[in-house]
Formats: structure tokens, sequence, C-alpha cells
């Protein structure tokens, strides 16, 4: 199926009144909610999800089993590693890398390129970070694999998260460290 210069796979569930830009690549075995937006040149891989009222901006690839929540917002340039999971209402910008294996809250807000990582130094696979609810990431911030952020965190920008971070605290630095 073509719409707009896009190829979609026949195997694609499109929702109601999905809006679409050009040159998009959709695989088969990919879930489309109703009421999303895709712009243009994103490449999205067999078996993502993508919920209900999502907006997704251009040039932006979500590979394999990846999971997008409702109403969220996934600015240009995102890219995905696959097997992710991103809540309801969360908000990633622009040139942000969510490694394989990431989890995002409801309600987040990870801001321009934030980097994730799934391999520890061995170059073996931990799995991505476990986000929670309600946290902000900020600007250029790097987190490291098989970390877990709790509930309502603060990343701050450019800060180097290596180690585990509790509920309600503020993280800052390189590495990273509570300071509130």
């Amino acid at each position: 199926m073509e719409h707009q210069n896009s190829i979609i796979h026949s195997n694609a569930s499109i929702g109601k009144e999905v809006k679409f830009g050009n040159f998009n690549i959709i695989h088969d075995k990919v879930s489309i909610g109703d009421k999303v937006e895709i712009g243009n040149f994103c490449v999205i891989h067999e078996n993502v999800v993508i919920g209900e009222g999502t907006v997704v901006k251009d040039y932006v690839e979500l590979r394999s089993n990846t999971v997008i929540g409702k109403n969220s917002y996934i600015d240009s340039r995102v890219s995905s590693s696959g097997a992710c999971t991103i809540g309801d209402r969360v908000t990633v910008r622009y040139d942000s890398i969510l490694a394989r294996g990431v989890e995002v809250g409801n309600d987040t807000y990870i801001c321009p390129r934030v980097m994730t990582n799934n391999l520890d130094t061995k170059k073996e696979q931990i799995g991505g970070a476990k986000i929670g609810k309600k946290c902000f990431i900020g600007t250029n911030a790097v987190i490291q694999h098989g970390l877990k952020i709790e509930d309502n965190v603060i990343i701050g920008s450019m800060s180097f998260v290596n180690k585990n971070c509790v509920a309600d605290g503020v993280y800052v630095g390189l590495p990273a460290r509570k300071i509130r």
C-alpha cells in the first residue's frame, strides 16, 4: 500500500484518522492507533506499536518490538534500538537515542540529545535503563545500561548517570550525584 509516497506493508494495522507525511516505510505487523501523526522519512520496523494520539515527527527510526503508549510525542531524529517501551504522555525530544530494552514510564520528559546505552564494558547486552514515571531527563544526559531511575527523578543536563537513582531525587554531574 502506498500513501503520499510512503510504503505501508499490507500486514500493518492502521487506525482511523492517521496522518502520514512523505517517504515513510511502515513494515509488516506494525500497529498504529487512531489519530496518530507520522512525519516524513520515518522507518517503522516490524512489531512496533504506536498508541492512539501519538505524534512521531520526521526522520524517526523505531526498530522491532518498540511499544509507544497513547498521546506521546516522539520528536525528529529519535532512534529506538528496539524492544523499548515508552509509556503514555511521554515526550522524547530530538536526536535522542533509546537503546535496546529501555523502558520509559508515563508522563516522563526526555530533553534533546539524551543517549542511553545497553552494553557493558565487555560489549555484552545488559539491557537499557528503566526510567520511572514523571521523570525529567536533561539535555545531553547519558544513561548507562541496566540502571533503574525511579519515579519523579530529575537528571540534570549533561549528566552521566552510572548508578541507580532513587525516587524524588535530583541528580547532576559527571558522574551524576544526588543533590536533593
